[in-house]
């Protein structure tokens, strides 16, 4: 009996290895984004969690009835019942089809339904099936057959799409709900489909949308959206047309929109879009964080779309028409702050491309890229001209010598154009260089008189710096790295110069230039040179806003930004300067960088989060400028389409620094929060109310705050029950 039970126990024993190691490979098939990745590995390999949809094949009958063959599996290609009775979580799922006709290129959609409203009456537009049962012809395989029927005589030799998108609710099971969707194109004659509507990439979306999808994860990617965004559909309160090339271009340009803009004597009118449940959606604030004139960022010439110059080829009333959209091309008059259209009215599109061809000689012209080509990128854009346009400034440190506590320290560099040609100093607007140290964490060193506007760090003005024949230039500082002073010490500089774009043409503009921001790390001590932690990448940064360039040009360096941006400081030196009178009677904003991007980018959802928080994120700037970030609206979306979804720490951080960084930051300085709950507020506590506004938030850090620290990797530190990456999981 012993050696029996002995048996068993090791028939047992092996058996839960085996259930933990298909767990544990189960659970590693997600990434850390998922929920399933932090889920008990035995619930993962029981549910397997996500959403496959492949859609096989699809016909349309003589009699116009239109068919779709397709499969649910989950990740592992596993088939799935859609009823949710055989496999956990049930699937629901959307259709939609339609077809380009001949000699066309955008849709006309087979699925559609009514909508009424004051503007444009009662219209048909595209719309989803949703809610039909399909037939099971095998497991995981299933066969819908649509509503809609093509209409009597319809050309079967036309391409057709069609589309099948759903979400697999996994809720029950704490993980979450599963979103997927695929599009099929065929021509019901049987032939080769060679006519495909592929204008911008869904890649190209998600460098700043992260997962673009809408209507509750209804649609997913661009291949879905253009099946019903066509000139069918528009939203009949409001008679705004909702076709891809002007609803998006619209909603871009948002806030700059002529007609939200408004003129001195008439003023502007909301961009809105009335949904789903007569939703208002009010696009108004919107501000394309890559500049909207950089069309490429959409139009990606990198993705393989197949008509990806199509906004060079192709112009039109109605596309160009939904950014600068106070022109009447009927009449060729402004109604706005756009000025008329030089080329006067136009009744159709055909003579369009005579002016706005893709592309000029010279930047500001009528061509397509002249026109939207931003100032600062005309080097890039026009190579072939480049004595014309930007000679470019390039600010280098070559070296930092007297770097000893107590010393001043010399800053070595050289100042020169694209050609490598030098620049003198007296030439620029401004050039300076800022001290900070040390890299643990700045913002408490006192740098000494002076400083009390600058806390943590301090900036000096290069005037008169001592210049070689060869261009190099040496600058020493007034202050001195502060006596007793340890580790390692960063300078960075900045410099700006004012340069004109055609010079001495009727095309001229004149452009504020500013040098990528140099950091050059170095030991006050004979330590070992230590730069400060990397949480951020630049690149990451840029996928959204392309060029990130704030402070009138001068500061482009996230390396750069945290010099000032620090736990100390504050926008206390301009509040008292502030140009709206109630911004004077607040105290000042904190403005550490952990904090202040946080808090821009929650925008939107801060403001409404459990009640708000104490008071909305404003920042005085320069010359006592009003800054409210209350209306921020982040792109990034989760699976159902809900923009401003900040749980992709990996946009911005690298190296799971979030969740990585969290027992190092409880060693970081105390944060001044003047406008906060807290203040000054501890660090973890800092970066995470950056997002988690309210005050029952600001509370649950209090109470986990003792004389001792922050106790936050307790419950937050990676592996923990509530480990920052787990919580942020979708």
């Amino acid at each position: 009996m012993k050696r029996l039970s002995l048996v068993v126990r090791i028939a047992a024993s092996a058996a839960l290895v085996a259930l933990c190691l298909t767990g544990q490979t189960k659970k590693h098939e997600y990434s850390k984004r998922e929920k399933a990745f932090y889920a008990d590995p035995a619930l993962v390999d029981f549910v397997n969690p996500g959403l496959t949809i492949t859609i096989n094949s699809a016909k349309i009958s003589s009699a116009g009835v239109i068919s779709v063959t397709y499969t649910l599996t989950d990740p592992s290609g596993l088939p799935l019942d859609a009823a949710g009775a055989n496999t956990p979580g049930a699937v629901s799922l959307a259709y939609v089809a339609g077809y380009i006709p001949k000699g066309q290129e955008q849709y006309v959609a087979y699925t559609v339904s009514q909508a009424t409203g004051p503007v444009l009456g009662t219209i048909t537009r595209p719309d989803f099936e949703l809610g039909s049962p399909a037939t099971q012809v095998a497991p995981g395989q299933y066969q819908y057959t649509f509503t809609a029927k093509a209409p009597s005589g319809f050309d079967p030799t036309v391409t057709n799409t069609v589309a099948v998108a759903g979400n697999r609710a996994l809720t029950s099971f704490n993980l979450g709900t599963s979103y997927a969707g695929a599009t099929f194109n065929f021509v019901p004659s049987g032939a080769a489909v060679t006519v495909t509507r592929d204008v911008i990439r869904t890649q190209s979306c998600n460098t700043c949308h992260d997962s673009l999808a809408f209507h509750g994860g209804y649609a997913q990617g661009m291949p879905m959206c253009v099946l019903c965004h066509q000139p069918q559909n528009a939203d009949p309160t409001t008679g705004n047309s909702l076709d891809a090339k002007v609803f998006f271009h619209s909603l871009h340009m948002g806030s700059s929109l002529p007609t939200v803009v408004g003129t001195k004597t008439t003023p502007g009118v909301p961009y809105e879009i009335i949904g789903y449940m007569n939703s208002v959606n009010n696009f108004s604030t919107v501000i394309d964080p890559a500049m909207a004139q950089r069309c490429e960022v959409c139009h990606s010439q990198t993705t393989g779309a197949a008509q990806a110059k199509a906004f060079l080829l192709e112009p039109s009333r109605a596309a160009c028409g939904a950014c600068h959209n106070d022109i009447d091309f009927a009449t060729g008059f402004s109604t706005g702050p756009e000025v008329n259209h030089p080329g006067g009215p136009q009744a159709d599109d055909t003579q369009c491309m005579n002016c706005h061809i893709p592309q000029g000689e010279m930047p500001f012209d009528a061509s397509i890229m002249g026109a939207h080509v931003v100032p600062t990128d005309t080097a890039a854009t026009y190579p072939q001209n480049p004595d014309t346009l930007l000679a470019g400034i390039n600010l280098k440190i070559t070296s930092v010598t007297n770097t000893s506590a107590g010393q001043t320290p010399t800053v070595n560099f050289t100042l020169q154009d694209n050609k490598g040609n030098n620049i003198a100093v007296s030439s620029t607007t401004s050039v300076s260089f800022t001290m900070a140290g040390p890299t643990t964490d700045y913002g408490y060193t006192n740098f000494g008189s002076g400083t009390t506007a600058t806390p943590g760090y301090v900036t000096e003005s290069v005037t008169a710096p001592a210049c070689s024949s060869g261009g190099a230039c040496s600058y020493t500082f007034t202050h001195a790295i502060p006596a007793g002073s340890t580790g390692t010490y960063t300078i960075g500089g900045e410099a700006r110069t004012t340069m004109t774009v055609l010079a001495g043409t009727t095309a001229a503009q004149t452009v504020e230039l500013g040098a990528m921001n140099p950091v050059v790390n170095f030991s006050v001590d004979g330590s070992a040179v230590a730069p400060r932690r990397t949480v951020i990448a630049e690149a990451n940064c840029n996928n959204c806003h392309v060029a990130l360039s704030l402070h009138g040009g001068l500061r482009n360096n996230v390396e750069y930004c945290v010099l000032c941006h620090n736990p100390s400081n504050t926008d206390a030196s301009a509040r008292a300067t502030a140009v709206v009178a109630s911004d004077k009677a607040l105290p000042p904003q904190g403005i550490n960088f952990n904090l202040l991007v946080h808090r821009i980018h929650d925008g939107v959802n801060a403001a409404a989060d459990g009640g708000g928080p104490k008071n909305p994120y404003i920042v005085v700037g320069y010359m006592g400028s009003h800054n409210d970030f209350s209306g921020t609206l982040y792109p990034a979306m989760n699976g159902a389409g809900d923009a401003t979804d900040l749980q992709n720490c990996s946009m911005c951080h690298v190296n799971s620094t979030e969740q990585n960084d969290l027992p190092l930051m409880g060693n970081l300085n105390q944060v001044l929060d003047p406008q906060g709950w807290i203040n000054p507020v501890s660090p973890i506590s800092s970066a995470c109310s950056g997002c988690h506004v309210s005050k029952p938030e600001a509370a649950h850090f209090l109470a986990n705050t003792d004389s001792l620290g922050e106790s936050c990797t307790v419950c937050h530190a990676a592996g923990a029950q509530f480990a920052v990456d787990a919580v942020h999981a979708q």
